[in-house]
């Protein structure tokens, strides 16, 4: 059953906005975010470089939405504790979920059935190459100019069973149900242990995490599989703040830092979602070759780390060819750091 009316300001005050400490978080966070060099946190101008979000897949498979049933939906609420505008603090993305669409609504018709809330576009994945003016998969983004027009949005819709719905109506279908899912930016990092130091060198990296995955859900997960979780965060652009589907997990104990990264691959499994990601290594790009300290390669960062049990080091190139000409050592596969944080393997030539 859709909650009531007076139920919406209950269930927004706690689902979407719990305390958060950002001062306590950010002292914990700041300078271990800055290690792993993760996110720029300031942000980038509305509507610059959205080819970066063009190839973005929801992950969720577009599942779990109302079929075809009809929602009538009353006036917007207006018992939001937020709703007089009075914050400045951004507190979700600006860019929006949307599943469940008509199969013949176009892009013109979901613009027209939201911009009432605020300046946006439309995008889906692969939008550009398709040339369709309608989503292929039946949902899109909203990509809104203001956060404000998010709030708005979530003001108006309708929970039920931990999800918002809203109505659309396309030229054969009237008053759709279909799924919203915002993202908190709150929700993109979680520190389960604060009584523990975040190690880099003991951090995991976690891709293809399903972008509906919490901070805290990713942490609960990893933590029943392998323990000693202090912290996890899931990785989110920097222009509009929303996960990009990969994740970090750091650990307090090298055993359990060992045991996520021997096991190669995770299943998640939360809710609807049951997805099996890959966790690697996090590697780093500021690092001395743990072997020389420097002192055959000038004083240079490491460029490879070994993700093998027995080695667990960063090398110089110098030292990567010294100590795995060793016998049982010779088939390692250096690890460096790419694009998007994400680590991998590279040959390595002999010389």
């Amino acid at each position: 059953m859709l909650r009531s009316e007076g139920n919406r300001s209950h269930y927004f005050q706690h689902r979407y906005n719990p305390p958060v400490d950002n001062a306590a978080m950010g002292a914990i966070l700041g300078p271990y975010l800055a290690k792993l060099k993760v996110r720029d946190l300031e942000g980038k101008p509305f509507f610059a470089g959205l080819d970066e979000h063009l190839n973005d897949d929801d992950g969720s498979g577009g599942g779990g939405f109302i079929g075809n049933n009809q929602l009538q939906l009353n006036s917007p609420a207006r018992s939001s504790p937020h709703s007089n505008g009075s914050e400045t603090t951004e507190r979700f993305s600006r860019k929006v979920f949307v599943g469940g669409l008509p199969p013949d609504i176009d892009e013109e018709e979901i613009t027209t059935s939201f911009n009432q809330y605020g300046d946006l576009i439309v995008d889906w994945p692969h939008k550009a190459e398709s040339k369709s003016y309608f989503p292929p998969k039946g949902y899109a983004f909203l990509l809104f100019q203001e956060e404000r027009g998010v709030q708005k949005l979530i003001e108006t819709c309708v929970p039920d069973d931990d999800k918002l719905y809203i109505t659309v109506s396309s030229p054969t279908i009237k008053n759709k149900a279909v799924q919203i899912r915002p993202w908190r930016l709150a929700d993109a990092d979680f520190v389960l242990d604060a009584s523990m130091p975040l190690d880099p060198r003991k951090t995991v990296f976690v891709g293809g995490v399903p972008r509906p995955l919490k901070a805290y859900e990713l942490a609960m997960i990893m933590d029943r599989l392998y323990g000693g979780v202090c912290y996890a965060g899931i990785d989110t652009d920097p222009e509009l703040k929303y996960p990009k589907g990969a994740g970090r997990v750091a650990f307090s104990n090298q055993q359990s830092y060992i045991a996520a990264i021997s096991a190669r691959f995770v299943q998640l499994q939360h809710g609807d979602i049951d997805k099996r990601v890959e966790v690697k290594p996090y590697v780093l790009d500021d690092q001395m070759c743990d072997e020389c300290h420097g002192q055959r390669c000038g004083g240079k960062f490491a460029p490879f780390f070994c993700a093998n049990v027995t080695c667990l080091q960063y090398y110089c190139e110098q030292c990567w060819g010294l100590i795995h000409s060793r016998e049982g050592r010779e088939y390692h596969k250096p690890l460096v750091k790419e694009g998007a944080d994400r680590p991998r393997a590279v040959p390595f030539r002999w010389c």
